[in-house]
């Protein structure tokens, strides 16, 4: 014989295996959730760009203003983002990169903006994808992308030769109220 307890003890356990099992299935199929969810809704869902190698998709991608706080950028080659943006006033391309800790300058791009850093200003050592490197920390007055701008933007100058591409790193990022990915476009909020 089971006891009240007993029943009430397996029913309430058959329960949360239930419920746990409808949640995770739900987490492993959100995506297809979400595409049903859409088409239920009428909602229609752009197809993803194809990441394509000729000359045009390695330029810097067309920055187009959504909002005047909202800048959109289309992904190019191997689905990197790479911008125009203007640094005190000076325009760079640059790739927008959420991995960076901060914007790193190449030291040719450093010297278009009239940055100039001596030996000893190299004080950053930095772990990059190319070994250790060391940097020039700096202070960007101003960093305008589209219609953002941000002021006071911490950076820092690779030394000649260990950085092929500038980078929009995280301490531009940061600074806005959003980063959101969608397939083949990421969109910036300030």
């Amino acid at each position: 014989m089971i006891s009240t307890g007993s029943r009430q003890a397996v029913s309430m356990a058959a329960g949360w295996l239930v419920s746990g099992a409808i949640v995770g299935a739900g987490l492993f199929y959100a995506s297809e959730v979400k595409d049903v969810a859409k088409a239920l809704l009428g909602i229609r869902t752009p197809p993803a760009p194809q990441a394509s190698l000729s000359a045009a998709s390695v330029r810097p991608q067309t920055v187009r203003p959504a909002t005047a706080r909202t800048v959109e950028i289309k992904a190019g080659a191997h689905n990197h983002y790479i911008a125009g943006i203007e640094v005190n006033g000076r325009r760079l391309d640059v790739l927008v990169d959420t991995g960076a800790s901060m914007v790193a300058l190449t030291h040719e791009d450093a010297r278009r903006l009239g940055i100039s850093p001596r030996d000893a200003d190299y004080t950053l050592a930095v772990q990059t994808a190319n070994g250790q490197s060391r940097f020039a920390p700096v202070l960007l007055d101003r960093v305008t992308l589209g219609g953002i701008e941000v002021r006071g933007v911490q950076a820092a100058v690779a030394e000649p030769g260990r950085l092929a591409q500038t980078l929009l790193g995280m301490s531009f990022l940061s600074r806005l109220q959003r980063v959101d990915m969608r397939p083949g476009v990421m969109i910036l909020t300030e």
